[in-house]
């Protein structure tokens, strides 16, 4: 048998270590612009919009009632997509622990991937899937407002009050405003069952109505349906005071002047020397937190970036929980004031209220973020 040369084993072993590396060189920049695809597509929609829709906006449902507890949602958008979904309160206790463990997840992963709230109840909580749905969209409400608050404001904005508890049932109104005007009114929850299902069958068509021809909350309650009409007030108040921060941050600031000087007494007369500045005054309105004493609802007003004035428009009532209420709501308005934030402590023998209560001024002061 013939052999080898040596010579040509170690020529043919490069011709192949050559050839391996040529072919691997070949085959690498393939994989690049495939990375710089995903990279632009990441990184140049952004720029597409030239930036306005640049930073996070963290935004806080409405506490929505359902049979078995409360239902509140909190999103993060950013660049117009919800990259984040989850629920500041959920039916627990018993069965429905279990129940809102499973259903939560699932609802939060398809509020993401979704981007809105048209996606679908989880089997076996159909009322809290329909409860998160619904502060899903009143967050979506906000995210709405705010980027029409951006440009020259003639566009339309829908905009979801916060859920007022009353005697009979939750009252919560969602609202149309455009140029400044409210276009439509109508009810997304009113008091039903029994003889109430009746009276808010002829009340809310008044009110909207109502609502409507004013232009504001200042309406007259309805015969036979005060306690309704009350929430339905407080609820068209609190959306409007959202359409109100739209406004203020569009810039033109012709309001200022009175807004100024009425928050003279918390800036210290340093108004006059902002030169036109636009930020104004903001009054947002938390939503209803439900207690086991009974709901907490915070309105604040937000100048230059801070808080300036708390109240609570509902707190717990009724025996004990009236003298409570009278001594810790005074002490947190002052804390909230204070810290500018809602990291303030408990109350001692308020605890439950207090908690209701930051919960609260937490999700007004997502509306001002």
């Amino acid at each position: 048998m013939k052999k080898s040369h040596p010579i040509r084993r170690t020529l043919l072993a490069t011709a192949a270590t050559v050839s391996g590396i040529v072919l691997l060189l070949s085959l690498k920049p393939a994989s690049d612009p495939a990375g710089s695809v995903q990279a632009g597509a990441a990184g140049g929609a952004p720029s597409a919009q030239g930036g306005v829709a640049a930073g996070a906006q963290t935004l806080t449902g409405t506490a929505v009632q359902t049979d078995y507890g409360p239902v509140q949602v909190r999103i993060t958008v950013d660049g117009g997509k919800i990259t984040q979904a989850d629920a500041v309160q959920k039916p627990s206790g018993g069965r429905s622990t279990q129940i809102s463990n499973d259903a939560v997840p699932k609802l939060n992963q398809a509020a993401v991937a979704a981007g809105n709230a048209d996606i679908d109840a989880v089997s076996g909580a159909t009322y809290t899937s329909d409860g998160y749905k619904k502060s899903l969209q009143s967050a979506l409400d906000q995210a709405g407002s705010a980027q029409g608050s951006g440009g020259q404001g003639s566009g339309a904005q829908t905009l979801t009050g916060t859920t007022v508890q009353t005697d009979y049932g939750p009252v919560q109104v969602r609202i149309t405003v455009a140029g400044g005007k409210i276009t439509k009114a109508e009810a997304v929850q009113k008091p039903s069952g029994g003889r109430s299902t009746q009276i808010s069958g002829t009340a809310i068509p008044k009110l909207n109505q109502a609502a409507v021809a004013a232009g504001s909350a200042d309406i007259d309650a309805v015969s036979g349906a005060t306690y309704t009409s009350d929430g339905y007030k407080q609820s068209l108040q609190s959306a409007l005071d959202q359409a109100g921060k739209a406004q203020g941050s569009g810039g033109q600031g012709s309001g200022g002047g009175a807004e100024a000087g009425g928050s003279q007494d918390a800036g210290g007369g340093t108004a006059d020397s902002g030169a036109g500045k636009s930020t104004g005054t903001q009054v947002l309105t938390g939503s209803a937190v439900k207690t086991e004493y009974g709901p907490v609802q915070v309105r604040i007003t937000v100048t230059d970036g801070r808080i300036t004035n708390a109240e609570a428009l509902q707190q717990p009532s009724g025996g004990r929980s009236t003298q409570i209420s009278g001594t810790a709501i005074p002490k947190l308005n002052q804390n909230a004031v204070a810290a500018g934030s809602a990291d303030i402590d408990a109350v001692s023998g308020a605890t439950y209220t207090s908690e209701g209560y930051k919960k609260s001024v937490q999700s007004a002061l997502d509306q001002a973020g």
